[in-house]
């Protein structure tokens, strides 16, 4: 579908053409419609799918068009992480570009005294959008900071990540300083029971959205070591001596194993950064910086880089621990291979961990190839049904994507009022990844 069949504004029309954006992507499809008529909706799409813009497109059109107060906080956006919070500031700030006396404020924690006073003031000069995390919005809702008691629009973004990092009593916290009448919009990239009984406490009547969740690229080329624990590191060394590291992420399963793993990696010389929650924001933004920059290789990070973050052109991702589901495999071995470029994905197993691997295999319907262990890694474990060398490999069945919709018949709509909607159409269909 062309963003122009839609019923948005004609200055985020604008700045859609400004950005070569014009056909929509299926979360956007099914997703916008709904929105644009008020409704709630519970969206189910993994990261790099458009969710980012799938709401605030149409928030913005709605804002713009009016009869919202001005001067008050009009609509929260919750993000889990201080990265996808930015990540969302920036994408809001280039749909916004022709919108007038719309401005938002991005509220996160892990900053300094004067990062606070900054936000405070965005709430003063009267933000219509707050963009947060949950802990720090609750410490400026304590005191006395910002009024949410006119917010139109509540939108829960990467809402099972929020749980998963503990922010269930924080969210319900700021559901109660909301008014009863709003419009509320969950976006999550799975759909477990708290997902549901969470938009059961907070969502009333809610459209909902799910696209099957995708395998990994074609482009990713898979492959696994089974291993001992203690051998995983000789294997990481062995990968970079083989072929010297250029744009890798290793992912850890917990901030302690991300700190010695880059500190080890560090003393064997190699060019190395860390990414975990311990880190203060500027110690983030730099770590980010320096890695997307190629100041340095290797990114060693926590799931913390695994969802909503836009990292082009990393070659490798090694998981140095096996993720706890499927979707959290791809979402990991999804920052390579990107916009259809080529990438590699190595995954070390632990002999405790390969029940969980061969979940994963499962999930995508195919057996990933296991490699021999380099010689000085030593004999590698038997398991049952995994022996060692390499396997051959079958081509996985993508899933299909589709959603549903429900219109409400007594939405009304809008004129077609942009100039330009008539004309021929732009052959260019590159679609918004934001």
């Amino acid at each position: 579908m062309d963003f122009y069949d839609l019923d948005l504004n004609d200055q985020i029309l604008d700045a859609l053409d400004d950005m070569h954006f014009t056909e929509t992507t299926p979360i956007q499809e099914h997703a916008i419609p709904p929105i644009l008529e008020g409704r709630d909706l519970i969206g189910v799409a993994q990261t790099g799918t458009g969710k980012t813009a799938a709401y605030l497109l149409p928030i913005l059109s709605m804002l713009s068009d009016g009869g919202y107060p001005d001067d008050r906080v009009n609509c929260v956006i919750m993000s889990p992480t201080r990265e996808l919070a930015q990540q969302i500031d920036q994408a809001m700030q280039g749909f916004a570009y022709y919108l007038r006396g719309i401005s938002s404020v991005a509220v996160y924690g892990g900053n300094d005294g004067i990062r606070y006073e900054q936000e405070k003031r965005g709430f003063d000069s009267g933000a219509s959008i707050i963009i947060a995390t949950p802990g720090r919005l609750i410490s400026h809702i304590s005191l006395g900071n910002v009024d949410l008691s006119h917010v139109s629009f509540f939108i829960l973004d990467e809402a099972d990540r929020m749980l998963d990092m503990g922010f269930h009593d924080d969210i319900m916290q700021i559901e109660r300083q909301l008014p009863r009448e709003r419009q509320t919009i969950m976006f999550s990239a799975t759909m477990p029971d708290k997902i549901a009984e969470l938009a059961r406490q907070i969502l009333r009547d809610p459209v909902e959205v799910k696209l099957a969740v995708s395998k990994p690229a074609d482009g990713i080329h898979q492959s696994a070591f089974v291993c001992y624990e203690a051998q995983k590191l000789k294997i990481v060394k062995s990968l970079f001596r083989q072929k010297k590291p250029q744009r890798v992420i290793i992912f850890a399963g917990s901030k302690v194993k991300v700190k010695d793993l880059n500190i080890t990696l560090l003393r064997s010389g190699l060019s190395v950064g860390a990414m975990h929650s311990d880190l203060s924001q500027a110690e983030r933004d730099e770590a980010m910086f320096r890695f997307k920059s190629g100041q340095v290789a290797i990114l060693v990070a926590t799931d913390i880089v695994a969802r909503g973050i836009d990292i082009d052109d990393v070659q490798l991702v090694i998981n140095f621990d096996v993720p706890r589901d499927a979707e959290d495999y791809v979402h990991r071995i999804g920052r390579t291979a990107r916009a259809g470029a080529e990438g590699a994905a190595i995954t070390l197993v632990s002999d405790k961990d390969y029940p969980d691997f061969r979940k994963i295999e499962r999930f995508l319907g195919k057996e990933i190839e296991k490699r021999e262990l380099p010689p000085d890694a030593g004999a590698a474990p038997t398991v049952k049904g995994g022996g060692q060398g390499r396997s051959r490999t079958k081509r996985h069945d993508r899933h299909g994507r589709g959603g549903d919709h429900s219109a409400n018949p007594k939405a009304g709509k809008r004129p077609n009022r942009h100039p330009r909607r008539d004309k021929q159409r732009r052959n260019d269909t590159t679609a918004n990844k934001h």
